[in-house]
């Protein structure tokens, strides 16, 4: 086996460099497109949908969350319940809810308790961000400590979020 020369393998380094860095821009414009994919189906009445930037930090905060065991409640069902008892918290919808009617009431009861809620285009990605394998239709996070300053941020700026009507 001949030995390369320094050369040859700069130059080969530099060449898996640059196919990595158009892998990444390649990938930059697939989240782009699939984000714009993921609004396609999204449901008429979800609203305020998420920017591609605000979705991935609720799915990085909903990952943080999932790992302490009773602060993240997952599902229609859970979520209204303790929505009803008066637990406090964020609130997040999947967008792409079909038929929309099973959910259309929560946005006036999380209104009406003053919690602020927010729309994602995917409930599948919603699913997978708490590390299930099922798809989540709503996600009420509660505070905790290991995750409160990303908590309080994603809190205020949902806050300052206009009330659709």
């Amino acid at each position: 086996m001949a030995k390369k020369s320094k050369q040859q393998v700069q130059e080969e380094e530099g060449e898996s460099m640059e196919l990595d860095t158009s892998q990444a821009e390649k990938k930059k414009d697939s989240d782009k497109s699939s984000y714009e994919e993921l609004l396609n189906h999204v449901s008429i009445i979800a609203k305020p949908m998420a920017s591609r930037k605000l979705t991935k930090r609720i799915y990085k905060l909903l990952k943080k969350a999932s790992q302490h065991k009773g602060f993240v409640r997952n599902g229609l069902k859970d979520v209204q319940r303790r929505v009803r008892l008066g637990e406090k918290g964020l609130v997040i919808f999947a967008g792409d809810v079909t038929p929309v009617d099973i959910m259309c009431h929560m946005p006036a009861v999380c209104e009406e308790k003053n919690i602020p809620y927010i729309y994602t285009p995917s409930r599948l990605d919603l699913g997978h961000s708490l590390g299930l394998k099922r798809t989540s239709l709503m996600v009420l996070v509660r505070e905790h400590p290991d995750y409160q300053s990303s908590y309080d941020e994603l809190y205020a700026e949902l806050k300052a979020l206009p009330p659709q009507c």
